[in-house]
């Protein structure tokens, strides 16, 4: 075959020498019910128009939110993207610039990464910022492993009110470094009690906020208890928006931020790309992985930028390296730098009133309908509702009447007890009176 160039010889003779007897055996760590048995069943191979037709057939299924009232949140985000964004980014010299290793022909990707590092460490009243993460559940894996190094304690507790796919990516890389994770129920009503889960081993506990479920809380009391047993406090932010509402992590005692970037600059699109953001106190900022823009002079005093405290794998030995982290999402970053520039701090802060104010009015109209109770009394732009019946069934139903009402939660807690009658509603500066018109008169006639 053309473009398989080693013969079964030749891989013969590879898998002895790293002492594997087949190629499965190389993909062992994946369980069975992950792997394909056997081919792809794909179509034979067509023409580039021919394809065009056939993926724009499968397009067409998709019912989007440009399309539709759109009350969907749980972790990514509808927000208006001014049309600059998209403009600016397309650029050449933004759109192909490559790993900006050559500070000297790399000063523009370098400024931009240190714009978004400053930024993030204004939103988030932190001291640094490195140069963007994959997206907001891998910073938070990546947090919770930076504070294990940092305590040099094994113990992982994570908020029943994280994200479950959150949890999921911690879980699973803490698991492979040998941490102890202890997961708290899932916790609608804010009735958990983190500080007890805290003891001689736990070197940090992981909260979200606002909440998976969509509540707020204040959580300084919870970095005190932190703080008193030795342990750091991780704060994980899936909707950054709020930022420019809630009182920021830093000033509640958060030692470590990880946040989802996702809603400024970028759109849903289906899930990704993201960009993940992950912010410290300077105390911590050697152990913080990823890439880190720092701002200098060159031999004639001018101002410059350089990578600096670089400490991943392709700078370092990879056992002393703090993450193998490979790349950054730099042009996501970039989006998110030029719509918070573009927004301005008083812009960005109109646009988080616009949001809560969106979502308490929803909330209103929602809670007056027979037999549905809204189940959060403190949000920011999202909230979740218990209906009379299943809401994965009435999510579908609206949906074939073009209304995207929201997540139900079964769908990221499947099988989890008392999770199938409540759907995540969220509301943004996208979403008219007229959708929620839409959205009460169609949820009514579903539930009745």
């Amino acid at each position: 075959m053309r473009y398989l160039p080693l013969s079964e010889d030749d891989r013969a003779r590879m898998l002895a020498v790293i002492g594997a007897e087949s190629i499965d055996e190389l993909f062992r760590d994946v369980p069975e019910s992950a792997r394909l048995d056997g081919l792809l069943d794909l179509p034979p191979h067509m023409g580039e128009q021919e394809v065009e037709r056939v993926f724009a057939g499968w397009a067409a299924k998709n019912l989007s939110p440009a399309r539709a009232p759109c009350f969907l949140g749980a972790g990514a985000y509808r927000h208006h993207l001014p049309a600059a964004v998209d403009y600016l980014i397309q650029r050449g010299e933004f759109l192909t610039a490559y790993t900006p290793y050559q500070p000297e022909i790399s000063q523009g990707t370098l400024q931009a990464l240190f714009e978004f590092q400053t930024q993030v460490s204004l939103l988030t009243d932190m001291e640094a910022a490195n140069a963007s993460m994959y997206d907001g559940a891998t910073a938070t894996a990546e947090a919770a492993l930076m504070a294990a190094r940092i305590t040099k304690r094994p113990g992982v507790v994570l908020s029943g009110g994280l994200h479950p796919h959150y949890r999921q990516v911690t879980a699973t890389m803490a698991g492979i470094h040998g941490l102890a994770v202890n997961e708290a129920e899932p916790d609608w009503r804010g009735t958990e009690d983190l500080a007890s889960l805290i003891d001689g081993n736990c070197a940090c506990v992981v909260v979200q906020n606002p909440g998976f479920f969509g509540r707020l809380a204040d959580q300084s009391a919870l970095a005190g208890a932190c703080h008193e047993a030795g342990a750091l406090l991780i704060y994980v932010v899936t909707e950054i928006v709020s930022l420019g509402a809630v009182k920021p992590p830093g000033r509640m005692g958060a030692d470590i931020v990880a946040a989802e970037g996702q809603s400024l600059g970028n759109a849903m699109s289906f899930g990704g790309p993201t960009v993940g953001l992950l912010a410290v106190r300077n105390e911590h900022l050697r152990q913080m992985p990823g890439r880190i823009v720092g701002e200098t002079v060159d031999a004639d005093g001018k101002r410059g930028f350089v990578l600096t405290l670089s400490v991943r794998e392709q700078h370092i030995r990879r056992e002393k390296a703090t993450s193998n982290i490979c790349t950054n999402s730099g042009l996501c970053a970039l989006a998110f730098t030029i719509h918070l520039t573009l927004l301005g701090e008083e812009g960005f802060t109109r646009l988080a009133r616009i949001n809560h104010a969106r979502a308490v009015e929803l909330a209103g109209r929602l809670s007056a309908l027979d037999g549905v109770e809204v189940l959060v009394d403190s949000f920011f732009n999202e909230f979740t509702v218990r209906l009379p019946k299943p809401a994965a069934d009435v999510a579908e139903a609206l949906a074939g009447k073009g209304i995207l009402c929201g997540v139900p939660v079964s769908r990221l807690y499947p099988g989890a007890a008392g999770m199938e009658p409540l759907l995540l509603v969220t509301a943004t500066e996208t979403n008219t009176d007229a959708d929620m018109d839409a959205l009460t008169e169609g949820l009514a006639e579903a539930i009745s």
